[in-house]
């Protein structure tokens, strides 16, 4: 009777993986793949003083910057752990509805969350409480560069030392793998937050013109590039923004190479941590690394030219993922599937 009772439990809801990210929050369900990628933004409304959720995701992320004063837009996660815990649950729980459909009425079995390696225990149990509150009835976790490695096809379980480098939205993990354990791992708060950042500041510094991060985060994904081109100057782009001095819109001009010079600092920092890893890696596995080289994954792994920055910088082979935004989804998704991974989960 239980067991007929379980099967009926698990009838019409199956297991998913969550890669909760700084930027973007991708779903991927058992026997299905990913289904869905959406920001991970949330809108609130107050109304008369009570909060309550106004839209989440792509519908969200449009209001970006441009909300009314009773409306604010807010990203939840920042540096990949959470920063707000409510939010943060109502956007699981609106993720967790959208690919199930309201009809479930049954707790959902298991899911699969990938949390920041230098994240606390603090910050852990709050990513578990969040996805408790929405309806799981097991939390599992899983190291970010576990599940990159694991979804760019990286050899995890066998006693070989390979090397990932994910840069995400709030941070940059950059893990030596072996054996299905991180031999070392470490974490920089660095990500394509920092590069919006950086290029909001530069305009703002040489051009006293004021942009949006959404404007920021365009130029950065159409332009970016990490060697400045070849001839010096490379494309040019027009911004929009606010005139600092004036204070009326004004558009400006500036060319790749200002991007370049622009986003030295945040990739000077991710080489740097790569460079930190490489110190503090056993020789054994060093050696390793020299014949597999380094793997990039996560939507930094995109801007123009960052591996070939990364060879000069280490002199090691340097090679993108094959689809380096949905790696850490493929891997988590892969790890609660595969029992030959069930290793790397952890309960928090």
């Amino acid at each position: 009777m239980a067991s007929m009772f379980s099967r009926f439990f698990k009838f019409g809801s199956q297991n998913m993986a969550i890669d909760l990210g700084t930027a973007n929050t991708l779903v991927y369900v058992q026997d299905r793949g990913i289904v869905l990628n959406e920001p991970s933004v949330v809108a609130i409304e107050t109304i008369n003083g009570i909060k309550k959720v106004k839209a989440v995701g792509d519908d969200a992320k449009m209001m970006m910057g441009k909300t009314p004063d009773s409306i604010e837009a807010i990203r939840p996660l920042r540096d990949g752990v959470i920063a707000d815990i409510e939010v943060a649950e109502a956007m699981i729980k609106h993720f967790i509805q959208k690919v199930h459909g309201k009809k479930s009425m049954f707790r959902y079995p298991e899911i699969v969350i990938c949390v920041p390696s230098g994240s606390t225990s603090v910050e852990r149990r709050a990513i578990r409480d969040a996805a408790s509150n929405a309806g799981a009835s097991q939390v599992f976790l899983i190291v970010e560069p576990m599940a990159a490695a694991i979804g760019a096809d990286m050899p995890v379980t066998e006693p070989v030392g390979s090397m990932v480098v994910d840069i995400g939205g709030g941070t940059t993990e950059v893990a030596v793998l072996s054996l299905r354990g991180l031999a070392y791992t470490t974490s920089v708060r660095v990500g394509g937050d920092k590069m919006d950042e950086a290029i909001v500041s530069y305009v703002r510094r040489h051009h006293n013109l004021l942009i949006g991060e959404a404007t920021a985060e365009r130029i950065k994904k159409d332009y970016g590039t990490a060697i400045v081109p070849a001839d010096g100057v490379g494309e040019t782009i027009h911004i929009k923004g606010r005139d600092l001095v004036n204070g009326v819109p004004k558009e400006i001009t500036i060319s790749q190479a200002n991007v370049a010079e622009a986003l030295s600092e945040p990739i000077g920092q991710i080489v740097e941590g790569v460079r930190i890893a490489l110190e503090n890696t056993a020789p054994e596995l060093a050696a390793d690394i020299v014949d597999q080289g380094i793997v990039l994954t996560g939507g930094g792994a995109l801007i123009k030219g960052l591996d070939e920055h990364l060879r000069e910088e280490t002199g090691l082979p340097v090679s993108v993922a094959e689809d380096p935004l949905s790696c850490v989804a493929l891997g988590t998704g892969r790890a609660m599937e595969d029992p030959v991974y069930r290793g790397v989960l952890m309960t928090a």
